[in-house]
């Protein structure tokens, strides 16, 4: 997930400092934001990427590909709901016969319960964050100074950082050969090649940055500089991970888990992804604003979001209503309901597509 830029207030938002309202307030804004943010970084990274294309194949060949046994796929992403409903014994139990779809922030989890994707994703620009989900070779206790991993609402993944990329260097080390990841072109130097020293099989894409009909599109001159399939990844991992099981691999009905797009109610706000920034926003006394409070009456409990995430839900919401595919969501908690998508426990999903 890319962090959001560290914007000053808006002069015609600072008067209006109501719970949530600015969050509500700052979403028409949301991606000039991100795209003034991510895309200039994307793209030169991008650029610099061309020599690495050879190393792995166009996502065009994972069209219709036979990953699983069925045409159903999951959806592991990394949100706080994944160390509170557990989805992984569920998948071990019932044996799924689908595709197993993971983010890169869901490495981890998954290796660790004996879990082996049918695909990774990674799309972030941003290489320093990123490139910890892959366990990263040169990180000593000097590099420890930024708390962004350690408090996330991430249970105990990452509070010993160092043990836990040495697990990761391990697990990947053993597992990486056989995994195949989805590469976004706007991915860091230091990720590619982590990639490509775990051995995975890389299948390249473009990420859509803008509308390629527009006039002097940004994405229609990334797809002519390398002729990879442009996707819409509605600005985050988890949601590309659900566009490639439905636009590329095709899978009738997927499910999404970790999607939470939200906190738990008891999570402090230290503990959430853009604290820092929303501090450098707005200050200490005024991050209500900035957050919005969600009953999700499907499990009877209160869950807050803040402008990305609240943007993200939005975006995956009109997605999912143009998609060929059924969304289920399994995530058990969190903010992502609403039509089109079906809410369901893991084990009704995949109850219902063994059958």
């Amino acid at each position: 997930m890319a962090r959001q830029p560290n914007s000053a207030l808006p002069a015609d938002l600072a008067a209006r400092l109501e719970p949530g309202s600015l969050a509500r307030a700052l979403q028409p804004r949301m991606a000039a934001l991100t795209d003034e943010y991510n895309a200039p970084i994307a793209l030169a990274n991008a650029a610099r990427n061309l020599p690495f294309l050879s190393a792995g194949r166009s996502i065009a060949e994972l069209r219709g590909a036979s990953l699983g046994k069925s045409n159903r796929a999951i959806v592991i992403a990394a949100g706080p709901s994944m160390h509170r409903v557990n989805p992984f014994p569920a998948l071990r139990n019932a044996a799924f016969d689908g595709a197993v779809i993971a983010t890169d922030s869901a490495i981890l989890r998954c290796l660790r319960n004996g879990i082996v994707p049918d695909l990774v994703v990674t799309l972030d620009p941003h290489d320093s964050s990123i490139v910890r989900w892959f366990g990263d070779p040169a990180l000593d206790a000097g590099a420890l100074e930024d708390d962004y991993f350690r408090r996330q609402d991430m249970d105990d993944l990452f509070h010993d950082e160092l043990r836990t990329n040495r697990e990761l260097l391990d697990l990947l080390a053993r597992h990486g050969p056989a995994m195949r990841i989805a590469l976004s072109t706007s991915a860091g130097e230091r990720v590619v090649r982590r990639v490509i020293e775990c051995g995975m099989q890389i299948y390249w894409f473009n990420p859509m940055i803008d509308d390629p009909d527009l006039p002097d599109s940004r994405s229609r001159r990334l797809f002519e500089s390398n002729r990879l399939p442009l996707i819409n990844c509605g600005g985050n991992v988890g949601t590309a991970c659900w566009m490639i099981a439905d636009a590329v691999l095709g899978r009738r009905d997927v499910a999404v888990t970790g999607m939470d797009f939200s906190y738990y109610a008891d999570t402090p706000y230290l503990n959430t992804q853009y604290y820092r920034q929303a501090l450098e926003l707005v200050g200490e006394d005024n991050l209500d604003a900035l957050y919005v409070r969600i009953f999700n009456p499907h499990v009877g409990q209160w869950f807050y979001t803040d402008p990305a995430y609240l943007w993200f839900r939005t975006a995956f919401l009109e997605l999912a209503a143009d998609a060929d595919c059924a969304t289920y969501n399994c995530t058990g908690g969190g903010i992502l309901f609403g039509e089109p998508v079906i809410v369901a426990t893991i084990e009704d999903f995949i109850a219902r597509s063994q059958h």
